[in-house]
């Protein structure tokens, strides 16, 4: 059986990992729709917060919904067919965040998981409860058990600066306000979630998703040994570029990489996670970028990373399944 792992956040993560799946299903099938591969996410829980009394797990629940097909595509987030009666009630009340709608379906997911932890259980076996609920075909990991919350520092003209939660931030503000830097609380206490470590080392391909490169992988690589395992594996490490023609693909990824001085390009953002043949601390083994990126390829390619170029737009099923595909070709490929 081909072992795939895949690091993810956000709704980039959950179209690549459709892709994935899908790919994976072309390649190998199983006669039934599915496919003999086993694959695994290990995703983000960085954006996790307390709200209303409940715990919400963007990350998880935006690929959870994607890969169940109950996602809402055009709003990029939530429930498809959500009513938000119960929002609009705490609105009243003056509980939770106003500009931080919960739609009634999602609330009890929300509900649901906050539950199990108040039972005890650790967050990956809550996840493990929540996606029975649907045949998604790849299981789903937290980074972490941990609670982990990144905030940001921001510019405050009164005070210097100040921190706000990342979902504030990004949310509420749009990215609008500089970021100064990135603070994973709880995150020098976590530990990889049971599974992650023992995923990785038995992995056949490991992929890194075109998700935010600072606060959904970037948070991943936080969790203390997880980059050790992905630099210490056997297989190979292929990542793809979130940045097409010096934008970001989704969301406010270029807001992020300027605040840890990173320039928002396909080249920037390899160089970023860096070669694992090469810099003390890197990580990728191969890479693709966009056509539209296609002078990048030398480059990286001197710089130790194998680079192809090829489109990386994901408009529809079939291009993501394309797009994971080539991924896996390079990290199947034996050099």
């Amino acid at each position: 059986m081909t072992e795939i792992v895949v690091l993810a956040g956000g709704v980039g993560g959950a179209r690549y990992l459709r892709g994935v799946r899908e790919a994976a299903a072309r390649r190998w099938p199983d006669g039934s729709g599915g496919s003999t591969a086993h694959i695994t996410a290990i995703v983000n829980t960085g954006d996790d917060a307390w709200l209303a009394g409940l715990r919400i797990t963007p990350d998880l629940d935006s690929v959870m919904y994607t890969l169940a097909g109950v996602s809402d595509e055009q709003r990029g987030w939530g429930r498809v067919g959500e009513t938000e009666r119960v929002s609009a009630e705490l609105r009243e009340y003056g509980v939770g965040w106003p500009w931080f709608t919960l739609g009634d379906l999602d609330l009890g997911t929300h509900i649901a998981r906050t539950s199990w932890l108040r039972e005890g259980e650790p967050l990956s076996a809550v996840v493990k409860r929540l996606q029975s609920r649907w045949p998604i075909g790849i299981d789903l990991v937290p980074m972490t058990d941990a609670e982990v919350e990144t905030n940001v520092q921001v510019a405050d003209e009164t005070s210097g600066s100040r921190l706000m939660h990342f979902q504030e931030w990004w949310t509420r503000h749009r990215a609008g306000i500089p970021a100064e830097r990135f603070v994973q609380v709880g995150i020098e206490g976590a530990v990889p979630a049971p599974g992650v470590l023992d995923a990785i080392e038995a992995a056949d391909a490991l992929l890194i998703a075109p998700s935010n490169p600072v606060v959904s992988i970037g948070t991943i690589l936080a969790v203390p040994g997880l980059r050790d395992a992905l630099r210490s594996a056997p297989a190979r490490v292929v990542g793809v570029s979130p940045i097409i023609a010096g934008a970001a693909v989704r969301g406010m990824a270029d807001a992020c990489l300027q605040a840890i001085h990173v320039e928002t390009s396909a080249t920037g953002v390899a160089l970023h996670y860096g070669a694992r043949d090469g810099s003390a601390d890197g990580l990728l083994d191969g890479w693709l970028v966009d056509t539209a990126d296609a002078d990048a390829v030398g480059q990286l390619d001197a710089a130790g990373i194998t680079t192809i170029s090829r489109p990386l737009f994901m408009t529809d099923l079939d291009a993501s399944a394309e797009i994971a595909g080539a991924a896996l070709d390079l990290a199947l490929a034996r050099t």
